[in-house]
């Protein structure tokens, strides 16, 4: 799945931290930071995804976090 998480200037993200505690979990996720939005591809759903985030000392609210519809072709076999 795909997640966009809108950020705010007051609560900074830490990536690095962010990508360890998601990666631990989901080994295969991909995480970056386009100006204010966090991008994550995961295999996490939003609720585990924002607890993960919340450990790393950002904790977004729900309206913070948009689910995109899966753009999965299945050709990986993933």
């Amino acid at each position: 799945m795909e997640f966009h998480i809108t950020t705010t200037k007051a609560a900074p993200l830490d990536l690095v931290v962010i990508d360890e505690l998601v990666r631990a979990v989901d080994p295969a996720a991909l995480l970056d930071l386009d100006g204010h939005t966090l991008r994550v591809a995961t295999s996490l759903d939003a609720r585990q995804l924002t607890t993960l985030i919340g450990d790393a000392g950002y904790l977004p609210d729900d309206a913070q976090v948009m689910q995109l519809p899966s753009i999965c072709c299945g050709g990986c076999s993933g």
